[in-house]
């Protein structure tokens, strides 16, 4: 077992938490992570109501520590403060500005976990008091900045940066090797999204599971124009990494023309049609070492012990 600050804070046996996905961490993912003795995290993306009631009452089942996390952009005090009500142990707030929503979360007892791409964001999450940050690098899948930093030199950078806050690292993580870089980084523990979307309990389609076990690290791209092209409300200064689409070829280079009412016409007409996924498959550089599909808490188990194997050997 590693023992480090992250893993104290909560009681946990591994230094992992579930990255909070919307629409792939749910209650079932969740429970998993953290019967594992992980950090499970159900992803409210906006916080909708009827989704977040039925997803926390199975984790919250499992009497262990679990969290649920939001886009900050997304929500309003009213959704946070909803949620609050189920008693999380964490409250994770990611990409915008996480400012009136975090005394609240601290008020509760809850955790307050904020994730950052920027040294600059980091800065202003420790000014909020955030007991745990994450720092996110580009190689992570779905949603990050559009210009950030790859997590290798990132997360050490903010862990000397906010100290003696205590940073998760985020991006590229697949395996207990990539937990036991995390640590020797300077971080407490390692936030996992990609490579648990390819577990048994992962709310996704069957197709998206299939796509990402069949993917390589080039299959991946970092780009506005499928939110562009889909007319989602994500702030422009983020982009998403994602496999390949039939969007992305046809508006490469061309990302304003994108965000067109055309553009979107012709998605919604491709959609209709069924010549693409429903969504896009949100994926991470680390598809590479995705080959099997695990249970979670098998996963976890298995991650944890390969990370304290590989800092022994080492």
């Amino acid at each position: 077992m590693l023992t480090t600050t992250f893993t104290r804070m909560f009681g946990l046996r591994h230094p992992i938490a579930l990255a909070p996905m919307g629409g792939s961490a749910g209650g079932a993912l969740a429970a998993a992570v953290s019967r594992a003795g992980g950090l499970g995290m159900v992803g409210s993306g906006d916080g909708e109501a009827e989704w977040l009631a039925r997803e926390v009452a199975i984790v919250a089942e499992t009497g262990k520590p679990w969290g649920v996390g939001f886009l900050t952009w997304a929500v309003d005090v009213a959704a946070v403060e909803r949620a609050l009500e189920y008693a999380p142990d964490a409250v994770m707030l990611s990409f915008g500005d996480p400012t009136p929503y975090a005394d609240r979360v601290r008020e509760s007892g809850a955790c307050l976990i904020l994730q950052v791409t920027d040294l600059e964001e980091a800065r202003r999450a420790a000014d909020l008091g955030a007991d745990l940050i994450v720092a996110q690098g580009t190689e992570a899948g779905g949603h990050g900045a559009l210009h950030g930093r790859s997590t290798l030199p990132f997360v050490p950078a903010v862990v000397d940066l906010v100290g003696p806050v205590p940073v998760l690292a985020a991006g590229g993580i697949a395996d207990g090797r990539g937990v036991a870089a995390a640590l020797v980084l300077g971080a407490a523990g390692a936030v996992v999204g990609t490579r648990l979307q390819a577990t048994t309990e992962a709310l996704v389609i069957p197709a998206v599971t299939e796509a990402i076990l069949e993917a390589r690290a080039e299959d991946t791209e970092r780009s506005t124009v499928l939110d562009r092209a889909r007319g989602s409300a994500w702030p422009s200064r983020y982009s998403a990494r994602t496999l390949g689409h039939p969007h992305l070829d046809r508006w490469r280079g061309r990302e304003a023309e994108a965000d067109t009412p055309r553009a979107r016409q012709e998605y919604q007409d491709d959609l209709a049609a069924g010549t693409i996924p429903p969504r896009p498959v949100w994926a991470g550089e680390a598809v590479d070492l995705i080959d099997d599909l695990p249970s979670a808490e098998e996963l976890v188990t298995r991650m944890g012990e390969q990370a304290q194997e590989t800092l022994a050997r080492f």
